[in-house]
């Protein structure tokens, strides 16, 4: 063989070996350094710490908590001039690089160096998206190793367009803007489509310094950005000279809006529910973030609960409203105020008011326990019990009287007779079964017998639930499920939610709601009587009227009503206003639910 030949052959052959175990190693050590680094795919279900989405139970919005994107836009719904505008500003070369840009790194330094300040940084849009997903902002050699080998990893494992869509969708732009959408919204109150090409650019100019280059902090500084920008959209051939300069005379002219979802829309229950929360999940959970919680809230039942407090509260009263669905302890509405704006105290679950002549429920329900049945006589007359001496509303008595009497016409007498007759240990305990007392233990005065003691919206509401659902106490609750990152399943109620628990006899709970249809039918509760369907409902009225309740229930569904102020002055009102408000309330939403009876009353 020509020796020239052989030469060019050796060469040929040993290049190519060489080749071939340079890109074996390099695959080698490639694949040896990934399984120390995080899966890229794990980008696509990304949440920063302490992340919450709250969800009404047919999965609308109702509030997103902590540093979340809150509207994100799929990669083909994004607009090119947006894309554009990104890449001009970020990463010239995105679409040239595998992670890391040496040429943009070496002309970052040149510049900085030039200028005498870092003017320009060498991360691509793959590094900064690295760094957002799973590393710190320290600045560390490591940590910058770090993210040059998972911009690699990064681009080996995604597509280009899915790695723009990750990063436009969670890079931070001030002002509370998580995401392109987000700062569209917050700056401009417009959607991604419909900005202009100056409000592009600006958006484009925030990343590097976003709390600075805010156009709510320094409009000047914003639009220097917006300059910067738009030159380099137009040397790299994306818009015309004149287009930049068109766009880079155009007033600034901004339009804030409060981020989307940022708000609750249901704004005394979220605060509930974020409350609630740490006695499900553990702190670690609740710190990753992450949560998507399903709760009970029906968005529209809670609309019309709102509007229900502001119309038909008394006077200048405030006004709570709880819904309970009986036969799971879900609560489907909570108002607990007129306006969360002007005071976050919410009086469903923290207004501790005295529950008048609802409580009234626990002394009879002890009674018919003990033996005693609706016919049984007492005197209404009156009477004192150790220097305690009750009078009846209006000062009226209406002599012997049957407990189903005394019971419809709500007489303070016969309720003190009956505590007196079965006891306070029975009364007490009853009240216990039904979730009353427990945390704030009741007292052995006859008062009780009338509501001397403060309860919560929520908790008598509870009670009343159970009585609904025949007896079986089901702990008020906001949660139906909650995923965690991932979509993982970390707490789902039938599975392991309270179970509930008998709390009275199903024929005591029957004799009961029978009773409390008669308040209604022809009692103090005749305000709140439905043409189409039976009510089963008691009112309460404190001393000087200063709380007005309505607690009423149909089969499926246990709603209670209060209103009063909250420096405890007298309403100058009676308790039929609460029971005509429930009315009004049944009236908007009960087509949701089909007209049912009570169990029959038992012989």
């Amino acid at each position: 063989m020509n020796p020239e030949i052989k030469r060019w052959t050796f060469l040929a052959l040993t290049t190519f070996t060489l080749g071939s175990a340079s890109s074996l190693i390099e695959t080698g050590i490639s694949k040896s350094i990934d399984s120390f680094l995080p899966d890229g795919k794990a980008i696509a279900s990304f949440h920063r710490p302490g992340t919450i989405t709250i969800l009404s139970t047919d999965g609308e919005i109702i509030q997103k908590l902590g540093p979340a994107t809150r509207e994100k836009v799929v990669s083909k719904e994004m607009p090119v001039v947006l894309r554009q505008a990104f890449i001009s500003a970020e990463d010239r070369r995105f679409y040239s690089h595998n992670g890391v840009d040496l040429w943009g790194i070496s002309r970052a330094i040149i510049s900085n160096l030039r200028e005498g300040y870092v003017k320009e940084g060498g991360s691509t849009i793959t590094q900064q998206l690295a760094r957002l997903v799973f590393l710190s902002q320290e600045r560390t050699i490591a940590r910058k190793l770090k993210e040059a080998a998972l911009a690699y990893k990064l681009e080996r494992q995604l597509s280009k367009e899915e790695i723009l869509e990750q990063y436009l969708n969670n890079v931070y732009l001030g002002s509370g803007a998580y995401g392109v959408a987000d700062a569209a919204w917050v700056y401009f109150s417009k959607k991604v489509n419909d900005l202009s090409l100056a409000e592009t650019a600006l958006i484009a100019g925030l990343p590097p310094a976003p709390s600075l280059y805010s156009p709510l902090v320094s409009p000047r500084l914003a639009i220097q950005r917006r300059t910067l920008v738009l030159q380099r959209m137009y040397q790299s051939g994306f818009i015309s000279e004149q287009e930049a300069d068109q766009a880079n005379s155009s007033e600034l002219i901004l339009k804030p809006a409060i981020p989307k979802y940022f708000n609750s829309a249901a704004p005394f229950f979220s605060t509930w529910v974020t409350k609630k929360l740490p006695e499900i999940l553990t702190p670690e959970q609740i710190e990753l973030g992450g949560l998507k919680i399903r709760t009970s809230l029906n968005l529209n039942w809670q609309k019309e609960a709102e509007t229900i407090i502001r119309l038909y509260s008394p006077g200048e009263t405030e006004g709570s409203i709880v819904s309970i669905e009986p036969k799971t302890g879900l609560v489907r509405v909570m108002v607990g105020g007129k306006d969360f704006r002007v005071t976050q105290f919410n009086r469903a679950t923290q207004a501790l008011r005295s529950p008048g002549s609802t409580f009234k429920l626990f002394p009879y329900a002890a009674a018919i326990s003990a033996g005693l049945k609706p016919e049984d006589k007492f005197l209404d007359a009156p009477r004192c019990w150790d220097g305690y001496c009750p009078q009846n509303f209006g000062g009226k008595y209406m002599g012997v009287v049957s407990m189903t009497d005394a019971f419809k016409n709500s007489l303070n007498i016969v309720a003190v007779q009956i505590l007196e007759r079965v006891g306070f240990e029975k009364v007490i305990e009853t009240a216990n079964n039904l979730g009353i007392g427990n945390e704030r233990k009741l007292g052995r005065y006859f008062p009780l017998a009338i509501g001397a003691y403060e309860q919560t919206v929520l908790d008598m509401t509870g009670a009343y639930a159970a009585v609904t659902n025949r007896g079986i106490y089901m702990r008020p609750t906001p949660f139906e499920e909650i995923l965690g990152p991932k979509n993982i399943l970390l707490w789902e109620r039938r599975e392991n939610g309270y179970i509930g628990k008998r709390a009275l006899k199903k024929e005591v709970a029957d004799t009961l709601n029978w009773m409390l249809q008669g308040v209604v039918k022809s009692g103090t509760g005749i305000a709140a009587s439905l043409k189409d369907r039976p009510v089963a409902g008691k009112t309460g009225t404190s001393e000087g009227g200063r709380d007005l309740w309505f607690i009423g229930s149909i089969p499926q569904l246990t709603t209670g009503i209060w209103f009063g102020y909250d420096d405890n002055k007298e309403t100058k009102s009676g308790s039929g206003e609460a029971a005509w408000a429930w009315k009004q309330f049944m009236t908007k939403i009960k087509k949701d639910f089909p007209t049912i009876l009570f169990p029959k009353r038992p012989n």
